[in-house]
């Protein structure tokens, strides 16, 4: 299964997006999108999963985390303020799961915490803190899981 992870659109989905998303099976979007229509665009690509940021609006209605079975590994999506300042050992102190999905931070993370892969794909919307806007793939085969980062244009 190849999924595309996305977060921190802040109500813009780049262009590049759907290029960086083609043949996903699903779209994960790990909070602060931002606007339904952020939802709606993506959900052009693929099918699409979201959980609330820190500034989305209620309306949104999404849900603080959200989790996923995939071929015997579970995935975990959060967008991860609920730890104060996220890292990969705050998110797998709290939270049980082979694959944990975060962002907030606008920064793109691939690490791991004993066994859990702990990953954050960036910020996909508009440009902060002097950061590359990123996605990343993710692809489950065989009950393992491998990532990549993959950087938008500027």
């Amino acid at each position: 299964m190849r999924i595309g992870l996305i977060s921190d659109t802040h109500g813009l989905v780049r262009p590049d997006v759907a290029a960086a998303f083609e043949g996903v099976d699903v779209i994960l979007h790990a909070g602060d999108v931002g606007t339904p229509d952020v939802l709606a665009e993506l959900g052009c690509i693929a099918p699409v999963d979201a959980v609330h940021g820190n500034v989305d609006p209620l309306e949104l209605m999404l849900p603080p985390t959200l989790v996923r079975e995939v071929d015997g590994l579970t995935l975990l999506v959060t967008h991860g303020n609920e730890v104060g300042s996220p890292t990969p050992a705050k998110l797998a102190a709290r939270y049980r799961a082979d694959v944990i999905v975060y962002g907030h931070t606008h920064r793109p993370l691939v690490s791991h915490v004993g066994g859990t892969l702990v990953v954050n794909p960036g910020a996909a919307g508009p440009r902060r803190f002097d950061l590359r806007p990123s996605v990343a793939l993710l692809v489950i085969e065989g009950g393992a899981a491998r990532v990549t980062i993959v950087n938008l244009a500027l």
